[in-house]
Protein backbone atom coordinates (compact mmCIF):
# COMPACT_ATOMS: atom_id res chain seq x y z
CA UNK A 1 0.00 0.00 0.00
CA UNK A 2 1.33 3.42 -0.96
CA UNK A 3 1.21 6.27 1.53
CA UNK A 4 -1.01 9.00 0.07
CA UNK A 5 0.39 12.51 -0.31
CA UNK A 6 -2.46 13.79 1.88
CA UNK A 7 -4.44 11.93 4.50
CA UNK A 8 -8.02 11.03 3.64
CA UNK A 9 -10.34 13.39 5.52
CA UNK A 10 -13.16 11.40 7.13
CA UNK A 11 -16.59 12.47 8.29
CA UNK A 12 -18.70 10.23 10.54
CA UNK A 13 -22.45 10.12 9.95
CA UNK A 14 -23.89 9.52 13.44
CA UNK A 15 -22.59 9.05 16.94
CA UNK A 16 -23.18 5.28 16.94
CA UNK A 17 -21.11 3.30 19.41
CA UNK A 18 -19.30 1.21 16.78
CA UNK A 19 -17.78 4.38 15.40
CA UNK A 20 -16.63 5.55 18.82
CA UNK A 21 -15.32 2.16 19.94
CA UNK A 22 -13.75 0.77 16.78
CA UNK A 23 -13.70 2.72 13.53
CA UNK A 24 -12.75 6.20 14.75
CA UNK A 25 -9.78 4.87 16.79
CA UNK A 26 -8.74 2.83 13.74
CA UNK A 27 -8.73 5.93 11.52
CA UNK A 28 -6.84 7.89 14.20
CA UNK A 29 -4.23 5.08 14.35
CA UNK A 30 -3.88 4.77 10.59
CA UNK A 31 -1.22 6.48 8.50
CA UNK A 32 -3.71 7.22 5.74
CA UNK A 33 -6.64 9.05 7.28
CA UNK A 34 -7.89 11.52 9.85
CA UNK A 35 -11.35 12.09 11.31
CA UNK A 36 -12.20 15.74 10.80
CA UNK A 37 -15.95 15.86 11.48
CA UNK A 38 -18.93 14.07 12.97
CA UNK A 39 -22.64 14.67 12.40
CA UNK A 40 -25.75 13.96 14.45
CA UNK A 41 -29.35 15.05 14.15
CA UNK A 42 -28.76 16.56 17.63
CA UNK A 43 -26.19 19.36 17.46
CA UNK A 44 -25.35 19.13 21.17
CA UNK A 45 -24.80 15.39 20.93
CA UNK A 46 -22.52 15.94 17.95
CA UNK A 47 -20.53 18.55 19.89
CA UNK A 48 -20.11 16.29 22.93
CA UNK A 49 -19.11 13.34 20.75
CA UNK A 50 -16.58 15.43 18.84
CA UNK A 51 -14.97 16.70 22.03
CA UNK A 52 -14.81 13.20 23.54
CA UNK A 53 -13.22 11.69 20.43
CA UNK A 54 -10.73 14.40 19.41
CA UNK A 55 -12.74 15.37 16.31
CA UNK A 56 -12.26 19.03 15.34
CA UNK A 57 -15.62 19.73 13.66
CA UNK A 58 -19.24 18.76 14.27
CA UNK A 59 -22.55 19.21 12.47
CA UNK A 60 -26.15 19.18 13.66
CA UNK A 61 -27.33 17.39 10.51
CA UNK A 62 -26.00 14.68 8.22
CA UNK A 63 -26.50 16.84 5.14
CA UNK A 64 -24.53 19.64 6.74
CA UNK A 65 -21.51 17.35 6.93
CA UNK A 66 -21.98 16.20 3.34
CA UNK A 67 -22.09 19.81 2.16
CA UNK A 68 -18.69 20.52 3.71
CA UNK A 69 -15.72 20.74 1.34
CA UNK A 70 -13.38 19.60 4.12
CA UNK A 71 -14.60 15.98 3.86
CA UNK A 72 -13.29 13.38 1.38
CA UNK A 73 -15.00 10.24 2.70
CA UNK A 74 -17.75 9.26 5.11
CA UNK A 75 -18.26 6.31 7.39
CA UNK A 76 -21.93 5.36 7.82
CA UNK A 77 -22.88 3.41 10.97
CA UNK A 78 -26.56 4.40 10.80
CA UNK A 79 -29.40 1.86 11.27
CA UNK A 80 -29.66 -0.56 8.34
CA UNK A 81 -32.80 1.08 6.95
CA UNK A 82 -30.92 4.37 6.44
CA UNK A 83 -27.86 2.99 4.63
CA UNK A 84 -29.24 3.35 1.12
CA UNK A 85 -30.50 6.92 1.50
CA UNK A 86 -27.35 8.30 3.08
CA UNK A 87 -24.90 6.35 0.93
CA UNK A 88 -26.60 7.71 -2.19
CA UNK A 89 -26.70 11.24 -0.74
CA UNK A 90 -23.02 10.94 0.18
CA UNK A 91 -22.12 9.81 -3.32
CA UNK A 92 -24.11 12.68 -4.82
CA UNK A 93 -22.08 15.03 -2.62
CA UNK A 94 -18.87 13.57 -4.03
CA UNK A 95 -17.92 11.67 -0.86
CA UNK A 96 -16.41 8.20 -0.83
CA UNK A 97 -18.44 5.82 1.34
CA UNK A 98 -17.54 3.12 3.86
CA UNK A 99 -20.88 1.75 5.09
CA UNK A 100 -21.63 -0.66 7.89
CA UNK A 101 -22.87 -4.11 7.10
CA UNK A 102 -25.25 -5.16 5.74
CA UNK A 103 -24.77 -2.58 3.01
CA UNK A 104 -28.48 -2.50 2.15
CA UNK A 105 -31.74 -4.12 3.18
CA UNK A 106 -31.90 -6.02 -0.11
CA UNK A 107 -29.66 -6.89 -3.03
CA UNK A 108 -31.56 -4.31 -5.09
CA UNK A 109 -30.66 -1.60 -2.56
CA UNK A 110 -26.99 -2.60 -2.74
CA UNK A 111 -27.11 -2.40 -6.53
CA UNK A 112 -28.74 1.04 -6.43
CA UNK A 113 -26.04 2.28 -4.03
CA UNK A 114 -23.35 0.80 -6.27
CA UNK A 115 -24.82 2.52 -9.33
CA UNK A 116 -24.96 5.86 -7.51
CA UNK A 117 -21.32 5.56 -6.47
CA UNK A 118 -20.22 4.63 -9.97
CA UNK A 119 -22.17 7.52 -11.48
CA UNK A 120 -20.54 9.93 -9.02
CA UNK A 121 -17.06 8.44 -9.49
CA UNK A 122 -16.64 7.61 -5.78
CA UNK A 123 -15.62 4.47 -3.91
CA UNK A 124 -18.24 2.44 -1.99
CA UNK A 125 -17.37 -0.44 0.33
CA UNK A 126 -19.20 -2.54 2.91
CA UNK A 127 -17.47 -2.59 6.32
CA UNK A 128 -17.01 -6.34 6.91
CA UNK A 129 -13.82 -5.79 8.87
CA UNK A 130 -13.05 -9.43 9.77
CA UNK A 131 -12.09 -10.12 6.13
CA UNK A 132 -9.05 -7.86 6.51
CA UNK A 133 -7.63 -9.69 9.53
CA UNK A 134 -4.52 -11.72 8.57
CA UNK A 135 -6.04 -14.74 10.28
CA UNK A 136 -8.94 -14.76 7.84
CA UNK A 137 -6.48 -14.47 4.99
CA UNK A 138 -4.46 -17.39 6.42
CA UNK A 139 -7.56 -19.58 6.73
CA UNK A 140 -8.34 -18.95 3.06
CA UNK A 141 -4.73 -19.75 2.11
CA UNK A 142 -4.87 -23.06 4.02
CA UNK A 143 -8.15 -24.03 2.39
CA UNK A 144 -7.02 -23.16 -1.13
CA UNK A 145 -3.76 -25.07 -0.57
CA UNK A 146 -5.70 -28.21 0.37
CA UNK A 147 -4.46 -28.29 3.95
CA UNK A 148 -7.60 -30.16 5.08
CA UNK A 149 -8.33 -31.90 1.80
CA UNK A 150 -11.51 -31.10 -0.07
CA UNK A 151 -13.74 -28.62 1.80
CA UNK A 152 -17.11 -30.31 2.41
CA UNK A 153 -18.74 -28.58 5.39
CA UNK A 154 -18.79 -25.17 7.06
CA UNK A 155 -20.43 -24.32 10.37
CA UNK A 156 -20.69 -20.69 11.47
CA UNK A 157 -22.25 -19.27 14.64
CA UNK A 158 -22.65 -15.75 15.95
CA UNK A 159 -24.94 -14.87 18.84
CA UNK A 160 -25.26 -12.64 21.85
CA UNK A 161 -28.01 -11.94 24.35
CA UNK A 162 -29.79 -8.66 23.78
CA UNK A 163 -31.49 -7.41 26.95
CA UNK A 164 -32.75 -3.95 25.93
CA UNK A 165 -36.28 -4.26 24.46
CA UNK A 166 -35.98 -0.86 22.73
CA UNK A 167 -32.73 -1.72 20.95
CA UNK A 168 -32.80 -0.89 17.23
CA UNK A 169 -31.80 -4.50 16.43
CA UNK A 170 -35.34 -5.48 17.42
CA UNK A 171 -36.98 -2.93 15.12
CA UNK A 172 -38.38 -4.29 11.88
CA UNK A 173 -38.72 -0.76 10.48
CA UNK A 174 -34.99 -0.12 11.02
CA UNK A 175 -33.90 -3.39 9.42
CA UNK A 176 -33.20 -5.33 12.60
CA UNK A 177 -33.11 -9.05 13.31
CA UNK A 178 -30.50 -11.64 14.17
CA UNK A 179 -29.74 -12.54 10.55
CA UNK A 180 -29.24 -8.90 9.56
CA UNK A 181 -27.15 -8.08 12.63
CA UNK A 182 -24.90 -11.09 13.26
CA UNK A 183 -26.08 -13.80 10.88
CA UNK A 184 -24.85 -11.73 7.94
CA UNK A 185 -21.33 -12.57 9.16
CA UNK A 186 -22.12 -16.28 9.06
CA UNK A 187 -23.44 -16.00 5.51
CA UNK A 188 -20.47 -13.92 4.46
CA UNK A 189 -17.78 -16.16 5.94
CA UNK A 190 -19.45 -19.24 4.45
CA UNK A 191 -19.40 -17.71 0.96
CA UNK A 192 -15.87 -16.40 1.46
CA UNK A 193 -14.45 -19.76 2.57
CA UNK A 194 -16.34 -21.62 -0.12
CA UNK A 195 -15.17 -19.21 -2.80
CA UNK A 196 -18.55 -19.73 -4.44
CA UNK A 197 -22.22 -18.77 -4.21
CA UNK A 198 -24.82 -21.15 -2.75
CA UNK A 199 -27.50 -22.39 -5.11
CA UNK A 200 -30.19 -23.09 -2.49
CA UNK A 201 -30.95 -22.34 1.17
CA UNK A 202 -33.27 -23.51 3.90
CA UNK A 203 -33.95 -21.77 7.22
CA UNK A 204 -36.02 -21.82 10.40
CA UNK A 205 -36.50 -18.88 12.73
CA UNK A 206 -38.00 -17.75 16.01
CA UNK A 207 -39.70 -14.38 15.76
CA UNK A 208 -39.83 -11.54 18.28
CA UNK A 209 -43.03 -9.65 19.00
CA UNK A 210 -41.69 -6.79 16.88
CA UNK A 211 -41.62 -9.08 13.84
CA UNK A 212 -37.85 -9.52 13.51
CA UNK A 213 -36.10 -12.86 13.76
CA UNK A 214 -34.53 -13.20 17.19
CA UNK A 215 -32.98 -16.56 16.34
CA UNK A 216 -32.32 -18.36 13.04
CA UNK A 217 -30.71 -21.57 11.83
CA UNK A 218 -30.07 -22.19 8.18
CA UNK A 219 -28.28 -24.29 5.59
CA UNK A 220 -26.59 -23.13 2.40
CA UNK A 221 -26.22 -25.70 -0.38
CA UNK A 222 -23.49 -25.25 -2.98
CA UNK A 223 -23.34 -26.77 -6.45
CA UNK A 224 -20.41 -29.08 -5.62
CA UNK A 225 -22.19 -30.63 -2.62
CA UNK A 226 -20.55 -28.41 -0.01
CA UNK A 227 -22.97 -27.34 2.71
CA UNK A 228 -22.72 -24.49 5.20
CA UNK A 229 -24.77 -24.41 8.38
CA UNK A 230 -25.31 -21.19 10.25
CA UNK A 231 -26.98 -20.20 13.46
CA UNK A 232 -27.41 -16.71 14.81
CA UNK A 233 -29.37 -15.22 17.68
CA UNK A 234 -30.04 -12.14 19.76
CA UNK A 235 -31.26 -14.35 22.62
CA UNK A 236 -28.31 -16.67 23.36
CA UNK A 237 -24.99 -16.40 25.18
CA UNK A 238 -22.13 -14.89 23.23
CA UNK A 239 -20.73 -17.28 20.59
CA UNK A 240 -18.51 -16.37 17.68
CA UNK A 241 -17.00 -19.28 15.79
CA UNK A 242 -16.65 -21.05 12.47
CA UNK A 243 -15.41 -24.52 11.53
CA UNK A 244 -14.31 -25.51 8.04
CA UNK A 245 -14.26 -29.30 7.62
CA UNK A 246 -12.58 -31.19 4.82
CA UNK A 247 -11.86 -34.77 3.85
CA UNK A 248 -8.53 -34.78 5.72
CA UNK A 249 -9.09 -32.45 8.67
CA UNK A 250 -10.80 -29.32 9.88
CA UNK A 251 -10.00 -25.74 10.88
CA UNK A 252 -11.60 -24.35 14.03
CA UNK A 253 -11.64 -20.58 14.55
CA UNK A 254 -12.83 -19.05 17.83
CA UNK A 255 -13.55 -15.33 18.36
CA UNK A 256 -14.03 -15.56 14.64
CA UNK A 257 -15.11 -12.05 13.72
CA UNK A 258 -13.90 -9.88 16.59
CA UNK A 259 -10.59 -11.36 17.80
CA UNK A 260 -9.31 -8.08 19.20
CA UNK A 261 -5.71 -7.01 18.63
CA UNK A 262 -3.94 -9.81 20.50
CA UNK A 263 -2.43 -12.79 18.68
CA UNK A 264 -5.14 -14.92 17.06
CA UNK A 265 -5.21 -18.67 16.52
CA UNK A 266 -6.39 -21.26 14.01
CA UNK A 267 -6.73 -24.81 15.33
CA UNK A 268 -6.03 -27.39 12.62
CA UNK A 269 -7.28 -30.86 13.53
CA UNK A 270 -6.33 -34.17 11.93
CA UNK A 271 -7.56 -37.41 13.42
CA UNK A 272 -8.23 -37.90 17.11
CA UNK A 273 -6.01 -35.86 19.34
CA UNK A 274 -3.87 -34.46 16.55
CA UNK A 275 -3.93 -30.66 16.46
CA UNK A 276 -1.68 -27.96 15.07
CA UNK A 277 -2.10 -24.38 16.26
CA UNK A 278 -1.40 -21.61 13.77
CA UNK A 279 -0.67 -18.39 15.66
CA UNK A 280 -1.29 -15.17 13.75
CA UNK A 281 0.29 -11.93 14.98
CA UNK A 282 -2.20 -9.52 16.47
CA UNK A 283 -3.68 -6.86 14.22
CA UNK A 284 -6.41 -4.23 14.23
CA UNK A 285 -8.78 -5.44 11.54
CA UNK A 286 -10.60 -2.09 11.55
CA UNK A 287 -7.37 -0.23 10.88
CA UNK A 288 -6.47 -2.63 8.07
CA UNK A 289 -9.92 -2.06 6.58
CA UNK A 290 -9.78 1.74 6.63
CA UNK A 291 -6.23 1.70 5.25
CA UNK A 292 -7.29 -0.53 2.37
CA UNK A 293 -10.20 1.80 1.69
CA UNK A 294 -7.87 4.82 1.70
CA UNK A 295 -5.49 3.00 -0.64
CA UNK A 296 -8.35 2.47 -3.09
CA UNK A 297 -9.48 6.10 -2.88
CA UNK A 298 -6.07 7.79 -2.92
CA UNK A 299 -3.94 5.42 -4.98
CA UNK A 300 -6.47 3.72 -7.25
CA UNK A 301 -5.98 0.27 -5.74
CA UNK A 302 -8.65 -2.28 -6.62
CA UNK A 303 -11.34 -2.87 -4.02
CA UNK A 304 -10.93 -6.35 -2.61
CA UNK A 305 -14.66 -6.44 -1.83
CA UNK A 306 -16.77 -4.27 -4.18
CA UNK A 307 -20.44 -3.48 -3.62
CA UNK A 308 -21.42 -6.31 -6.00
CA UNK A 309 -20.12 -8.70 -3.32
CA UNK A 310 -22.45 -7.11 -0.77
CA UNK A 311 -25.37 -7.59 -3.17
CA UNK A 312 -24.48 -11.28 -3.52
CA UNK A 313 -24.50 -11.64 0.27
CA UNK A 314 -27.92 -10.03 0.44
CA UNK A 315 -29.35 -12.38 -2.19
CA UNK A 316 -28.54 -15.26 0.16
CA UNK A 317 -29.99 -13.42 3.16
CA UNK A 318 -33.20 -12.63 1.29
CA UNK A 319 -33.54 -16.29 0.32
CA UNK A 320 -33.02 -17.36 3.95
CA UNK A 321 -35.75 -14.99 5.09
CA UNK A 322 -38.14 -16.28 2.47
CA UNK A 323 -37.50 -19.86 3.55
CA UNK A 324 -37.93 -19.06 7.25
CA UNK A 325 -41.17 -17.14 6.66
CA UNK A 326 -42.57 -19.99 4.59
CA UNK A 327 -41.97 -22.73 7.13
CA UNK A 328 -38.49 -23.77 6.08
CA UNK A 329 -39.08 -24.61 2.42
CA UNK A 330 -35.97 -24.84 0.22
CA UNK A 331 -35.46 -21.61 -1.70
CA UNK A 332 -33.19 -21.12 -4.71
CA UNK A 333 -30.72 -18.26 -4.60
CA UNK A 334 -30.88 -16.11 -7.75
CA UNK A 335 -27.55 -15.60 -9.47
CA UNK A 336 -28.28 -11.93 -10.18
Amino acid sequence: METPSRKLRWGILSTANIGRAAVIPAIHASTTGEVVAVASRDSERAREFAEANAIPEHFGSYQGLLDSDTIDAVYIPLPNSLHKEWAIRSAAAGKHVLCEKPLGLTAAECEAMDAAARDAGVTLMEAFMYRFHPRTERVIELLRAGAIGSLRSIQASFSFRLTQPDNIRLSRELGGGSLMDVGCYCVNVSRTLAGAEPMQVQAFASWAESGVDEQMAGTLKFADGLTAQLDCALTLERRERYVAAGTEGYLDVEAAFLPGTDDAEIAEHRGRGSMTTHTIAGADEYQLMVEHFADCVSNGAALRYPASEAAANMRVIEALYRSAREGGIPVDVPST
